[in-house]
Order: structure tokens, then C-alpha cells, then sequence
């Protein structure tokens, strides 16, 4: 609401509380606003000039202060502060599509929610585990990423920008150097933590793979990266297998494009769940990746399932999901 508007609102409302049929006249009344303080009026009738209404102070006069930074991000976002621990991996930043004011705010309000939950857990003596402390932008490019940190520094943590994932993590503020908080407030829920295997068929699926891997490792979940592993040279693959059978592994993320055979080709040599991912990757007919996923959803081997094209960020969760089923 404009002042001239307020103005008017409140000379409406002042003129039927006057008392008189003259003071109700609301047309007849002429506003002045007082050059000394915004938050006062003086109003008079022409028909009676004797007759004026100084230092009106009523609230509809007010400036509108400055929006503070939790009212600016409420009118875009509504964070989910609490899905790491009720559905075990944390809310991410689809940065594609956002502007750089807006990933800013988001992550720095994140960082702050870190910080109380490590705060609180210091407290009781709790440990908190490292997916409730993971902040992830994903899909931003070096532009992107470029024009955020000329708004400035968080002032809850730290960004730090993964070129071949297109990744923004952040450490909050509570956590030390390393990563880790101190000793008394983040620990392991698990003494034995299994870990994910990483594939890709070759070097140009790397972002998709990376986001994956990223992904994983920002929540505290090992990983193990095989890359450039591809069905054209398919002793790259059996090679690995040492990897891909290791007791410690709980599930395999795949990700190639092209024909999309490589997931299949894993699922018929592991015991665990296998993640395909297909990539936007090859020529013509590849159709951005639609052929790599259509191979992949009908893959002969059991056990394979498959997440959207270049869903890097999608097949982490899923493994860890996978991960999870299996501590219960």
C-alpha cells in the first residue's frame, strides 16, 4: 500500500470516529502530512478552519520497514529443515531456474539450522549424524556459482564449489575445519559404515557420476569411484570386480549413456542393489538419454532399477535408502 493510499485509508477511518456529522464528511477533510514525523497527520475542515486535528498518530501512517532475511526467504521458499532425520538424506538446492539471491538465502538459512542442531546435540551430549549436516546445491554452473559469491559470504558457513559436479556444498559454521564437529556432538550412528560403488562407462557421464558421488560422500557415506569402465572395453569392468564384491559394498550406482548396457552388465555380477542411471550422453538417435533409459528399464539382469536421465543426485538417495533398510 502506497503512503497516498494509507493517507486516504486513515482520514476515512479519523473522520468516522470525529464524533460529528461534519467531522464524517470524509471528502470535505484536507491532509497534511507533517514534514517532522511520517507517523503524524494534521487534519482540517475547510468549513471550519478553527477547527483541525493535529499529531494524528495511527499505524497505517508508518514507513514499512525493511524486510528482515527470514521474510525475504519465506516469500520463495519453504525449507524442510528436518528430512534428513525423518527420511534419511538431506533436503538439496535445485539451483536451475533460481536466482543467486534466492540460492543464497537458502543455503545460508541451512547452515544455520547446522548450526542449531549441533548446538542442541553439544548440549545433551547426543551425536549427530553427517547426513543431517550435508548442504547441497546441485546444477549450478561456474556462472552461477560466480554471481552467488559476489552477494557476499554466508554468515552461518562456508561455500565451496565442485567444478565436475556443478555441486555448492556448505560447511556451517559449528563443524571445524575438517568437517567434523567436535567429538562430543557428531559421531557415526554406526561403527560399520557400508559403502557405494560409483560407475560410469565413460569420462562424459563424469558430472552425472559425480553428482552421485558427491552426493554420497557429503552425507558421510564412503565411496568408492570405477570410471571410464564402459561395455566397448568390457575387461574394465570384470577387472574391477574385486570392487564391485567387496563385503563392505551395499549397493552400485551406474551410470552410462549411449546404448546404456553397463547397469545389466553389473546387476548379473553383484549381490546388491544396483542403481542405473542413464546420461544425455550420444549421437543422433540417443534421443538425450531416452535410449540409454529405455535399455536400462528393460534390462534383463534383476535387481537393476533406474532413475530419471542425468539424476545423479536421484540414484545417491536411492543407495542411501538402500543403506538404510539394511541397518533396521
Amino acid at each position: 500500500m502506497s503512503l497516498a493510499q494509507r493517507n486516504a485509508l486513515l482520514v476515512r477511518r479519523v473522520g468516522l470516529g470525529m464524533g460529528t456529522k461534519r467531522g464524517r464528511r470524509r471528502a470535505s477533510c484536507i491532509l497534511h502530512q507533517s514534514a517532522s514525523n511520517t507517523n503524524k497527520l494534521q487534519i482540517a475542515s475547510p468549513s471550519h478552519p478553527s477547527r483541525c486535528y493535529t499529531n494524528i498518530t495511527h499505524p497505517l501512517l508508518a514507513p514499512p520497514s525493511d524486510p528482515s532475511p527470514d521474510d525475504i526467504l519465506a516469500s520463495f521458499a519453504n525449507l524442510d529443515h528436518r528430512r534428513a532425520s525423518r527420511a534419511g538424506f538431506p533436503e538439496a538446492v535445485f539451483g536451475q531456474g533460481k536466482t543467486p539471491a534466492q540460492i543464497h538465502s537458502i543455503l545460508d538459512s541451512m547452515a544455520n539450522n547446522v548450526n542449531e542442531i549441533v548446538a542442541a546435540a553439544s548440549e545433551s551430549g547426543e551425536a549427530v549424524s553427517p547426513v543431517s549436516t550435508a548442504i547441497i546445491a546441485t546444477r549450478i554452473d561456474r556462472e552461477l556459482y560466480d554471481a552467488i559469491v559476489d552477494i557476499g559470504p554466508l554468515d552461518h558457513g562456508a561455500m565451496e564449489y565442485h567444478d565436475t559436479a556443478r555441486i555448492v556444498s556448505v560447511r556451517a559454521n559449528a563443524l571445524a575445519d575438517d568437517g567434523d564437529a567436535t567429538p562430543d556432538a557428531v559421531g557415526d550412528e554406526n561403527s560399520i559404515q557400508q559403502s557405494v560403488i560409483v560407475a560410469c562407462a565413460g569420462t562424459t557421464d563424469l558430472p552425472v557420476a559425480e553428482e552421485a558421488a558427491l552426493t554420497l560422500s557429503l552425507s558421510g557415506v564412503p565411496v568408492t569411484r570405477i570410471y571410464d569402465c564402459g561395455v566397448a572395453g568390457l575387461h574394465r569392468i570384470i577387472s574391477a570386480l574385486p570392487k564391485l564384491r567387496h563385503p563392505g559394498v551395499g549397493c552400485v550406482i551406474v551410470c552410462a549413456g549411449m546404448d546404456g548396457a553397463l547397469p545389466s552388465v553389473v546387476g548379473g555380477l553383484v549381490d546388491v542393489p544396483v542403481v542405473a542411471v542413464p546420461t544425455s550422453v550420444g549421437y543422433g538417435m540417443s534421443l538425450g538419454g531416452m535410449s540409454a533409459l529405455l535399455t536400462m528399464l528393460n534390462s534383463c539382469s534383476p535387481g537393476v532399477g533406474v532413475v530419471n536421465v542425468d539424476n545423479g543426485f536421484g540414484g545417491a538417495v536411492w543407495a542411501m535408502k538402500c543403506l538404510n533398510s539394511r541397518k533396521r
